[in-house]
This record gives structure tokens, C-alpha cells and sequence, in this order.
């Protein structure tokens, strides 16, 4: 019986050491280049002439297979700017989308880019544009959180971490 708790000690003890690695090995003030902030549930990275705020991923029920994510992109740059592309490890491919009505039919299509004009905040909501997560890898459970990086046409890329909400239509 000793050596079972022995060797169940050991083990605890190599664990302990690789989790305290791998958190020093990832720590926060050694990240470069970007900050990514957590308030009130939204979260806001900011890198260079970008503020990315109130960024939600949708929470889909088990066995859908895509969802989107929307949040409000800040250009505070002088010239105008453009997110061209979008990158996240819960889904197969990531696309940027928006809504489009062709005879008064509203339909989905991917687009190339978003604009964000010389000191304008877009916002990517429900029904416009937004980035879509297609081949969900897993389920996306409110509460948790998901990791996203967003590419511009000069090639600043800004990592978002954004909490999955719940998402509720109203009552008509």
C-alpha cells in the first residue's frame, strides 16, 4: 500500500512541476505586442491602430455545426483599414460574413473584408456583418471562451479572447 501511495505521490509531484512550467513558460507580462483585457463579461484587446470591444461568440446547442462571433472594431488610425481575415481553434474555417437582402430576401454571404473607415467603430452584430464559425471542433457552452485572431490588409493581427453567450431571440 505504500508504494501505490508513493508512486501516486510521485506523479502528483511531476504534474505540480509541468503545470508550474507551462505557467511561467505562458506568462502575460511576457506576451508581446498586444493586451487583451476582461471586463464585465466583453473583452477588449487593442494593438496599434486597433481596439476590438464587447467581443461574444455565440453559444449554439450540441450538434450545430457553426456559430458566429460579433464585436465592435475601432480604426483609430488616420487612414482607413480593413479586416481581412479571421483565425479560431474551435472551428474548421472561419469566414467573414454579412447580410445582404436581394429581393427582400435576407441571405448570408462571405466577404473578402470588412472596412473600417479612418476613425470609425464598425460593429459586427446579429444581421450585418459578423465572422462565422464553421466546423465547430467542439461545443460552445455560455460562460466559457474562445480564442480568435484577427488579421488587417497591413498585417497587424490582434488576439481576441471572447466569452460564448447565450444568445436569446425576443418575443414578438
Amino acid at each position: 500500500m505504500k508504494k501505490i501511495k508513493y508512486s501516486w505521490l510521485a506523479w502528483g509531484a511531476i504534474l505540480s512541476l509541468s503545470a508550474s512550467t507551462i505557467v511561467l513558460a505562458c506568462d502575460k507580462q511576457a506576451a508581446p505586442m498586444h493586451k487583451t483585457v476582461a471586463t464585465d463579461n466583453a473583452v477588449a484587446a487593442e494593438h496599434g491602430f486597433f481596439i476590438v470591444k464587447a467581443a461574444y461568440a455565440r453559444a449554439v446547442p450540441p450538434g450545430q455545426p457553426n456559430s458566429a462571433v460579433f464585436m465592435q472594431l475601432q480604426n483609430k488610425d488616420q487612414q482607413a483599414h480593413a479586416l481581412v481575415k479571421a483565425v479560431s481553434q474551435v472551428a474548421e474555417v472561419v469566414e467573414l460574413h454579412n447580410h445582404v437582402n436581394e429581393g427582400g430576401i435576407m441571405k448570408m454571404r462571405q466577404v473578402a473584408q470588412i472596412d473600417l473607415p479612418a476613425g470609425e467603430t464598425i460593429e459586427l452584430k446579429p444581421g450585418g456583418f459578423h465572422i462565422m464559425l464553421i466546423g465547430l471542433k467542439q461545443p460552445l457552452q455560455p460562460n466559457a471562451m474562445i480564442d480568435l485572431s484577427l488579421t488587417f490588409e497591413e498585417g497587424t493581427t490582434v488576439t481576441v479572447t471572447a466569452p460564448i453567450k447565450e444568445i436569446v431571440a425576443p418575443m414578438h
